[in-house]
């Protein structure tokens, strides 16, 4: 008798269905039942069943994960700030300055246990496509590779918060609860196989039936990602800020690992090379266009079955006055980020670009950022103290302001052609993987490598297609404050700074013992007066302990071999 399995629900994005499935093998075929076999014999049932688990996906657009609100993720960092002050709407806001909010009992910054239900669901999918599937070869391997582009995803965001975790990876592992966690290293690894599983086996591109599915490209891409963080993890940790045995990466393995995020990341710039991938001249376009080239891995949208509701989070307040919610705002720490159109830094000590601050911006700050003087949908953004509808409130001194509280609205993302978004909502796609991103991964592999052309190629790609000239940095240091600087900049709103700072292990410096600013515009004379304001009114907090965020208590409950991450 083979392991009994319960009963399985499975919400799949093209049909919803519930069936009991049978483990145990009898001579008759029950006429009452689903049976194992005859679920997973028909192809029908595989192809519903594997479409089904790419909604998992859902769990983290647009940067949701994991406070539930939309680009929250880049709120826990220096790059955006929530407006509201009460949970719910600013529990983001809570988080980032009471790290105590972080623990084993509470339910934050928590993806245990739907992590876990969704590796169950693939487990069992890649149990039956192994036993009873009635596909040829070619099928089946590509079957496998899909599930196991989703798990390793799953696994990728698991180990992210927590380090070390459990690894399943069969269905007979499930006769038992009580599974101790792995060790963070061989954690990656189990990542890395998985998405270098889905690269080998998965096509370059799938035909118009299944567009939106797992490609080659992405599985590079995630896999580039993977290695990078493992890499960044072992250069940076050195088991200075957790000394749970089974949580770090051997610092010795570092290199090798910055030269396998670097081959990903080739793998991927092979298949641009090819005509899959390719930057996009204009950095607005990217986002509102279906068919951008720039997504290596992305969700769609169509109204109205499937829409999301960013336009309605994050539009200034006079696209519908009165019902825009404005949950988060760039900080004057982003916006001071973009470079001049020339490429040289920005600076307020420089008198000439601190009287018109955002003149002879680069192209990317003006697709991302809305500014006091910005044309916006027909009408010029007045973000000073005295404009009722969008200008500067000071946080805090309203619970729920839906204005903006640094002088800034996002732009990036929104769609500037519709204003209907609160009854329509919004479809614009949910790019997960970014060519943009696999080129600057490409570019901190290479730098970390010592080759400093390497890097400096693939920075110079990125940064020529924004209208932006070369690179000055020469060496692994300066290289790696133009990673870090181009990450900023192109990445925002995506949900990499905060992860970013993590791996870097730079998190307890940046987002701790500070207050963020906003820039409070007031007219003066013919121009305008630009003073520089705390958006938080008290200090970020982001302890060590941090880095590795406890399991939840419930977990160790009702599976008794599971330790607790130490220090927790």
């Amino acid at each position: 008798m083979s392991i009994s399995f319960s009963i399985i629900k499975k919400t799949l994005l093209a049909a919803g269905i519930v069936v009991a499935v049978q483990s145990c093998k009898v001579d008759i075929m029950p006429t009452d039942r689903y049976t194992e076999e005859a679920v997973w014999s028909n192809p029908a049932n595989m192809e519903l069943y594997v479409n089904g688990m790419y909604s998992e996906f859902k769990t983290f657009q647009f940067g949701v994960f994991p406070i539930g609100y939309d680009n929250a993720t880049d709120a826990l960092s220096d790059i955006e700030k929530y407006t509201s002050t009460v949970s719910g709407n600013g529990t983001v806001n809570i988080l980032a300055t009471d790290a105590s909010r972080v623990n084993a009992a509470g339910p934050q910054l928590n993806y245990w246990q739907s992590g876990y239900t969704r590796i169950r669901r693939l487990n069992e999918f890649l149990d039956g496509l192994a036993k009873y599937a009635k596909v040829d070869e070619t099928g089946k391997k590509q079957y496998e590779a899909e599930a196991r582009f989703i798990r390793g995803y799953v696994y990728f965001w698991l180990v992210k918060l927590h380090g070390s975790v459990v690894l399943l990876d069969n269905i007979g592992q499930y006769l038992t609860t009580n599974h101790q966690r792995a060790a963070e290293e061989d954690c990656w690894k189990f990542i890395a196989a998985d998405f270098a599983y889905a690269a080998e086996n998965l096509p370059k591109q799938w035909d118009a039936a299944r567009t939106g599915r797992a490609t080659k490209g992405a599985a590079y891409g995630m896999l580039a990602r993977t290695w990078i963080y493992a890499a960044s993890i072992a250069e940076n940790d050195k088991k200075q800020f957790n000394q749970d045995a089974l949580t770090g990466v051997s610092a010795g393995n570092a290199q090798t690992y910055y030269q396998n995020a670097a081959n990903a990341a080739k793998a991927v710039v092979d298949l641009a090379n090819e005509g899959y991938y390719a930057l996009e001249t204009d950095f607005n376009n990217i986002f509102t266009n279906k068919n951008t080239k720039e997504a290596v891995f992305k969700l769609d949208f169509v109204a109205p079955q499937l829409t999301h509701n960013l336009d309605l989070g994050f539009a200034p307040p006079a696209d519908a006055p009165g019902q825009c919610l404005v949950y988060g705002v760039p900080t004057a720490e982003l916006v001071n980020e973009f470079e001049m159109s020339d490429g040289s830094k920005f600076s307020w000590s420089n008198t000439t670009q601190a009287a018109s601050p955002y003149a002879n911006r680069e192209p990317r700050f003006y697709a991302s950022i809305l500014y006091n003087g910005a044309s916006w949908k027909g009408r010029t953004i007045n973000t000073t103290p005295d404009n009722v509808a969008e200008g500067f409130t000071e946080y805090a001194v309203t619970t729920e302001p839906r204005k903006t509280v640094t002088g800034y609205y996002i732009k990036k993302m929104l769609n500037p052609a519709v204003n209907n978004f609160v009854v329509n909502k919004s479809v614009q796609s949910w790019i997960e993987l970014r060519y943009a991103e696999v080129l600057l991964i490409q570019a901190e592999a290479k730098a970390k490598l010592n080759d400093v052309t390497g890097a400096q190629d693939a920075l110079n790609a990125l940064r020529n297609k924004r209208g932006l000239p070369n690179t000055a940095a020469s060496n692994t240091a300066q290289l790696m404050t133009a990673v870090e600087h181009e990450r900023i900049v192109e990445l925002a709103f995506e949900g990499h700074r905060y992860w970013d700072l993590r791996r870097w292990r730079k998190a307890h410096t940046v987002l701790n013992n500070v207050k963020f600013t906003g820039h409070k515009v007031t007219p003066s004379g013919a121009s305008f007066k630009y003073e520089v304001v705390p958006c938080d009114n008290v200090n970020r907090q982001f302890t060590p302990a941090l880095y590795y965020i406890p399991i939840p208590v419930g977990e160790l409950q009702v599976n008794t071999a599971l330790t607790q991450i130490k220090g927790w």
